[in-house]
C-alpha cells in the first residue's frame, strides 16, 4: 500500500475542531519527516515540521508516536504540527478575513530525516471551514452601526453577543463566526479604522455601542432580556465601559483586557474618562527591534491616572477575566486583580478569572498559531506579544470551552455541547 495522509474527522473541518494527523503504508519504523503549511489570504506562508519513526505496523499516528528531536518539537504532541506553525515572514500574524472561504493545511510526508528533505512519500489536503452548514452571515448597516451578525440555523431566539477586537481597527469577523457556530447569535462590531467609522482613537462615543446594543436587544433572533459582551485587548475595555454605563448587559468575558480606559477619550452624555497616561521612557526595544511595551503605561492606582480607572462597579452583569500572565502587551493580570477587588469593595459578585502561565497577549480561538511579535499600529514598530507557544495554544483551546460555557450559563442560552458539526 502506498504511503496515504489521513485527517480526523475528515478532509474539511470546523476550524475550532481539534484535529487528529496519521500516515499509513510506511515501512515498519521508517524514518520520515512531516512538514505541515498554511498560506493565509495574503500569501504568506506559515510552516512546521517534525521527525518521525513510524510503528512496526507501518502506520504513523502523532496522537501515540513521539516527534523525534531535529524538527519544530519533539515529543508526544497529537498537534504539534499545528501549534508549531510559524511564519516565514517576520512580525506576520495569521488573521482570518473572509470567513466565507477555507484555510488550506497541506502535510507532506518525506523520506528520511534530512535535510535537505528526502523523497516526498505521500501528501494530504485538509480544508478548515469557518462557517457551518446553515450558519448565516448578516451585513449590518442600521444608523452608525457598522458590523456583521452571525446567526445559527433555526429561528431561534438565541443568546446574544457582541464581539469586540483591539487596536488593529477594522471588522475582524473570524471569532464571532466560529462562536456563532456553537449556538450564539454574535455581533461583530466595527468602530474604529472602517468604512465611514472614525479612522483614529482619538475619542469613543458610547451612543454607538448603545445603539449596537440596542439593535440587539431588539432583534427577533436574539434572546433577551439581556446580551453578552466579549472583547480582547482595546476591546476588553470598551466592554467594561459599556457594561458599566448602558442598560442591558447580562455577561462580560475579556480577554487581557484593561479595567482602565485606553488609547483615546471615552465620552456618554455629560461623562468623560480621560484615556490612562504613558511614558515612552519606559518602552524598550531590542537588538531585532523588537520593542517591549509591558511597562509603558501608568499605574491607575496612582494620583491623576486613577480617573482613567473605568467604574466597573456600576455595571449589572457577571464577568469574566480571561489572563495571559505572560501577556508583554500590558498588565492584564494586574487589571484583573484589581477590577476584581473594586467589584468586592463595592458589594458586587467576585468575578472568575482564569490564569494562563507562559500564554501571551493574543489569546485567539483554537487553533490559531501563537503570534510572536508583531506591529503594533500606535506604537509604529513590531512589539513582543509574550508567550510559549505549546502553552499558548493549549490555553486558547481551553480559554475557548471557558467562554462558550460562561456565555451559555448567563445567557440562558443552547445547553454546552450542542452539535456544531458541518
Amino acid at each position: 500500500m502506498a504511503p496515504a495522509v489521513r485527517f480526523s474527522p475528515g478532509a474539511r473541518s470546523l476550524f475550532d475542531e481539534p484535529l487528529g494527523i496519521a500516515v499509513q503504508g510506511l515501512r515498519p519504523r521508517q524514518p520520515v519527516t512531516l512538514r505541515a503549511s498554511v498560506q493565509d489570504e495574503a500569501g504568506e506562508r506559515f510552516e512546521a515540521s517534525a521527525r518521525y519513526e513510524a510503528e512496526e505496523s507501518g502506520e504513523l499516528d502523532l496522537g501515540r508516536s513521539p516527534a523525534l528531536p531535529g524538527g519544530s518539537f519533539c515529543g508526544l504532541e497529537p498537534m504539534g504540527l499545528l501549534w508549531a506553525l510559524q511564519p516565514q515572514k517576520p512580525f506576520w500574524c495569521m488573521v482570518k478575513r473572509d470567513v466565507q472561504t477555507p484555510l488550506r493545511l497541506l502535510l507532506e510526508v518525506f523520506e528520511g530525516h534530512g535535510p535537505p528533505p528526502g523523497r516526498l512519500l505521500a501528501q494530504g489536503h485538509h480544508e478548515w471551514v469557518f462557517m457551518q452548514d446553515g450558519l448565516q452571515r448578516v451585513p449590518v448597516r442600521e444608523g452608525r452601526i457598522r458590523g456583521t451578525l452571525f446567526l445559527p440555523p433555526g429561528d431561534g431566539p438565541f443568546p446574544g453577543i457582541i464581539d469586540l477586537y483591539g487596536v488593529g481597527g477594522g471588522l475582524p469577523e473570524y471569532r464571532a463566526c466560529l462562536l456563532a457556530n456553537h449556538g450564539f447569535a454574535v455581533l461583530a462590531l466595527a468602530y474604529y479604522g472602517y468604512e465611514d467609522l472614525p479612522q483614529n482613537m482619538q475619542e469613543f462615543q458610547l451612543e454607538y455601542f448603545e445603539e449596537a446594543v440596542d439593535f440587539m436587544l431588539k432583534h427577533r433572533q436574539v434572546k433577551g432580556p439581556g446580551i453578552g459582551l466579549l472583547g480582547i485587548s482595546k476591546g476588553g475595555d470598551l466592554c467594561i465601559s459599556i457594561a458599566s454605563f448602558l442598560k442591558g448587559i447580562t455577561a462580560t468575558a475579556l480577554i487581557n483586557g484593561s479595567v482602565a480606559n485606553v488609547g483615546g477619550m471615552l465620552r456618554y452624555k455629560d461623562i468623560t474618562i480621560p484615556p490612562l497616561g504613558f511614558d515612552l521612557k519606559r518602552l524598550k526595544v531590542n537588538k531585532d527591534g523588537i520593542a517591549d511595551i509591558f511597562n509603558l503605561l501608568n499605574n491607575p492606582l496612582e494620583g491623576p491616572s486613577s480617573q482613567s480607572f473605568i467604574p466597573l462597579e456600576k455595571a449589572e452583569c457577571t464577568f469574566l477575566f480571561i489572563v495571559g500572565q505572560d501577556d508583554r502587551n500590558w498588565k492584564s493580570e494586574f487589571f484583573a486583580v484589581e477590577g476584581s477587588k473594586r467589584l468586592q469593595a463595592h458589594g458586587k459578585e467576585k468575578p472568575q478569572i482564569i490564569l494562563y502561565p507562559r500564554t501571551g497577549h493574543y489569546i485567539e480561538p483554537p487553533f490559531f498559531p501563537m503570534c510572536a511579535a508583531s506591529l503594533h499600529k500606535l506604537v509604529g514598530k513590531p512589539v513582543a506579544w509574550g508567550g510559549d507557544p505549546k502553552a499558548h495554544f493549549e490555553a486558547q483551546a481551553d480559554a475557548w470551552q471557558h467562554i462558550q460555557a460562561f456565555f451559555h450559563k448567563h445567557l440562558s442560552g443552547t445547553p454546552p455541547g450542542a452539535s456544531n458539526k458541518l
